[in-house]
């Protein structure tokens, strides 16, 4: 995070995808810019400043995952979200709440790897490029060194050409232009034999570290033949290139430090493992939940398989509509770590028209651009937009308010027909009117029932 990240910039770059809400934004730039703050300070009084996690209080579809989500890629943060209603109690089958701090850290060390990667990408094309040439053309056979009084065949005395040097700069200029691409080679390739994603199926995706290296080395990776293109030997090439050049424990360094200073996790659906009082049935679980909780939000070593990770500076952003249980309903100290609350409002018709047409990521500049690959050009007017929000609202009013995700299915109803017909009309130009809108769901409207199930 840069110094000129202010928490008026992350408000702004924030309004660009999440239209309203401006408490919700205001709050977690402030949070984000306080852990800025932070590493400002000396490093005795920087360990005794702790993150302002957030309760997001709203209903569904309102926004409260995705100005998480965007605040942590505005920031370039490790992102996790998790929903409390998928943990058990330790002692239980399931989940347990510390893999929520291994995949953060999981995360981190790809984000790490990845711009380190980037970082050498120009090294490593050049060195891939160089293997790829000696695939495409072996290196001949070692001879015996001949006397000096007779030159190898094909060499002038002062010249170090030979007849395959310029074989080899043919090859390579037509390598570089392209040519070469669809030509098949092959590559001896490494492979896990069992890989390690295998034993989450099996119920052991929350291992442990260790034993999850373990089961690594005792599989180790396997080396074979494959035939693959030369456009597909060159990024397999360029990758494994890169991993030689980047250094892997300082990879790890950089991660752990990230997740620990800059890690973002987000846990939906808190209401859920909130009590409503009872001293028993379900109400002893999402206790027994809360309580595992609570270390971790508090500052707690977490073991993983990267190494050891503290908690203590992760930024802990809750959400959940609370409809039934209040935040006052959580354990007294899980409450006492999320000081700060914040309540997000319900979207009006007037907020649809605004979600359709304001944010970068418009559902109509994204059907505009899918439809336009085949050559068809959609025209959504003003009129029609708002007719949208009108319909969009009135099904939420009368079924169930799952919020801005209530127009994904409404536009995609609307624009089904263009969509199946589009590779057959291509060329034409389409404007989506309020009479067009009107009828495509007007029927589906008019019938509630039906709207249920469809709308």
């Amino acid at each position: 995070m840069t110094d000129n990240l202010t928490p008026r910039r992350i408000v702004e770059e924030l309004d660009k995808y999440i239209i309203g809400q401006d408490d919700a934004k205001r709050s977690v730039a402030i949070a984000v810019r306080n852990r800025w703050r932070r590493l400002q300070l000396p490093a005795d009084l920087a360990d005794e400043v702790s993150p302002k996690n957030i309760i997001m209080i709203g209903p569904t579809g309102v926004g409260k995952t995705e100005i998480a989500r965007r605040l942590a890629q505005l920031v370039e943060a490790p992102f996790v979200k998790v929903e409390a209603s998928k943990y058990t109690e330790v002692g239980y089958y399931g989940r347990d709440v510390e893999s929520m701090v291994r995949e953060l850290v999981d995360i981190s060390v790809s984000m790490v790897r990845k711009r380190e990667m980037e970082r050498v990408e120009e090294k490593a094309v050049d060195l891939a490029r160089e293997r790829l040439l000696d695939v495409l053309m072996p290196a001949p056979p070692v001879s015996h060194p001949q006397t000096q009084e007779t030159p190898p065949q094909g060499e002038v005395a002062g010249s170090v050409t030979t007849p395959g040097t310029h074989t080899r700069e043919k090859l390579a200029e037509l390598l570089d232009t392209g040519r070469l691409d669809g030509r098949e080679v092959e590559l001896s390739v490494s492979e896990q034999a069992v890989p390690v994603h295998m034993f989450s199926t099996m119920g052991l995706g929350d291992m442990e570290g260790d034993v999850r290296d373990f089961f690594e080395k005792m599989v180790p990776p396997k080396t074979r033949r494959r035939k693959v293109t030369v456009r597909q030997a060159r990024e397999i090439l360029k990758s494994e290139e890169a991993e030689k050049l980047i250094d892997s424990e300082k990879v790890i360094e950089q991660a752990l430090n990230r997740a620990q200073n800059s890690g973002i996790i987000f846990i939906d659906e808190l209401d859920k493992i909130a009590s409503t009082g009872s001293k028993q049935g379900p109400d002893v679980s999402r206790q027994g939940v809360q309580r595992d909780l609570l270390p971790i939000v508090e500052g707690s070593t977490v073991n993983t398989r990267h190494g050891m990770v503290r908690t203590d500076h992760v930024l802990f952003i809750a959400a959940g509509a609370f409809n039934m249980a209040k935040p006052s309903d959580l354990i007294p100290e899980l409450q006492g770590r999320f000081p700060i609350r914040v309540e997000l409002d319900s979207l009006t018709e007037g907020d649809f028209f605004r979600i359709l047409k304001e944010p970068k990521n418009a559902l109509t500049r994204q059907y505009e651009a899918l439809l336009a690959t085949e050559g068809v050009i959609l025209h959504f007017s003003d009129k029609s937009l708002r007719e949208v929000a009108r319909i969009a609202a009135e099904v939420n009013s009368r079924s169930q308010n799952i919020g801005a995700r209530r127009l994904m299915t409404v536009m995609e109803k609307l624009v089904e027909e263009t969509s199946f017909h589009a590779p057959d009309i291509s060329g034409q130009e389409i404007d989506i009117t309020p009479d067009y809108v009107k009828e495509r769901l007007a029927d589906i409207v008019k019938d509630e029932d039906l709207s249920r199930y469809i709308l």
